[in-house]
């Protein structure tokens, strides 16, 4: 990873010289691949074998807090137990499969399933049966009877990374840096749905070629059209969009220029996940398929790295998220589902990604060897 020096300094380069960091091929990608429930299934079964974000650290901050979600396509729980670790489970009871708790984050000291009452503690360990489990289910011992755990849980740089079956590869975790602080607080999640292909809207923050023309009266004004720096690294990218304010650099020593709020910093993790990092706030923004033509987001948004003991105004955090949610946002999501709704036309057979879009080449490159892996 570049220094914000070293940034900065290919910031102004670009500026000056009216260019864009670019890469060295151009990527073709089959349509059919965005709508096809032979690869939507290959897609989503890689998806169960791989590392991959579920929530941020901070939402689950003392021991009993909890996030109960689908993820491709699965059930699952996750929550700090007592000793202060992190584990996730298939959210079903085991005696007849109820959710042991509803699609929903929260604390509680135990989970306990409402159909018939059979309780589990924070490490999933089947805790009492009512009428007890010798009496009424001979043959079942306790200790195999807890809750099913997923195949791995994996904190790190406060972000919480579920691995559903046995990987086929380290994925996102390869080469991946730190990328919240434990200071930072999580003041808002919200999910929604929307008609279109996961891929679709995942493409819409790899590149910056479409700023001016998407959008103009958003984001255009406060930044540039075609201008980002682009770090490839494992099967992730980071690619930074610069604000017009950076100029105000330009007159102080190198030694002070640093990139927050000079830049919009957006960290792609292999496949669905990204991470945004705002003047005011950041996001976590996780992109669970549902079918080829719908997918859900989740977005967390937390509170901005604190620098030099800062104390940031929550007001003027929510006031920056809103905007960001409420216009780009929006636009980026109706790009993407205005592609889907007219994927059927028949114009093209491919896509192509070309020198300007590198980070979703070298995403299609890795999702295509990665399918490939799980035979």
């Amino acid at each position: 990873m570049l220094t914000d020096q070293e940034i900065i300094t290919k910031i102004f380069h670009h500026i000056d010289h009216q260019t864009t960091d670019m890469g060295d091929k151009v990527w073709r990608e089959p349509v059919e691949h965005y709508h096809c429930p032979k690869r939507f299934e290959q897609e989503m079964k890689l998806m169960r074998r791989l590392p991959i974000p579920f929530c941020p650290s901070a939402a689950l901050p003392n021991p009993g807090d909890y996030v109960a979600r689908d993820a491709a396509g699965t059930p699952l729980l996750v929550v700090r137990g007592r000793d202060g670790q992190v584990r996730g489970f298939r959210n079903a009871c085991r005696h007849r499969g109820m959710p042991v708790v509803e699609n929903a984050q929260g604390h509680k000291p135990n989970f306990t399933c409402r159909y018939h009452a059979w309780s589990y503690g924070l490490d999933g360990a089947l805790m009492h049966v009512p009428g007890g489990l010798e009496e009424g289910f001979p043959g079942c011992a306790q200790k195999d009877m807890g809750l099913q755990q997923v195949f791995a849980v994996q904190e790190f740089g406060g972000l919480v990374f579920i691995t559903q079956d046995e990987p086929v590869s380290e994925g996102a975790l390869g080469g991946l840096k730190p990328l919240f602080d434990p200071e930072q607080v999580v003041f808002n999640c919200v999910e929604f749905v929307d008609d279109t292909n996961w891929k679709l809207i995942g493409e819409t923050s790899m590149e910056g070629y479409h700023i001016k023309a998407l959008h103009k009266e958003s984001f255009y004004p406060y930044g540039y059209d075609n201008l980002n720096i682009v770090s490839l690294y494992g099967m992730n990218s980071r690619i930074i969009f610069p604000f017009r304010r950076v100029e105000k650099l330009r007159d102080k020593p190198q030694d002070e220029w640093r990139l927050q709020g000079m830049v919009t910093d957006v960290y792609q993790m292999f496949p669905n996940t990204h991470v945004t990092v705002l003047s005011n706030h950041s996001m976590l923004i996780i992109l669970d398929p549902i079918s080829p033509t719908q997918t859900r987001w989740i977005v967390y948004q937390l509170s901005p790295k604190p620098i030099d003991g800062k104390v940031y105004d929550l007001e003027k955090i929510k006031k920056d998220a809103n905007f960001v949610q409420d216009t780009g946002l929006v636009e980026d999501r109706e790009a993407a589902a205005g592609i889907l709704r007219h994927i059927s036309s028949g114009a093209n057979d491919v896509f192509t990604f070309g020198r300007f879009e590198q980070a979703i080449c070298h995403f299609h490159h890795h999702l295509t060897d990665q399918l490939a892996r799980l035979g």
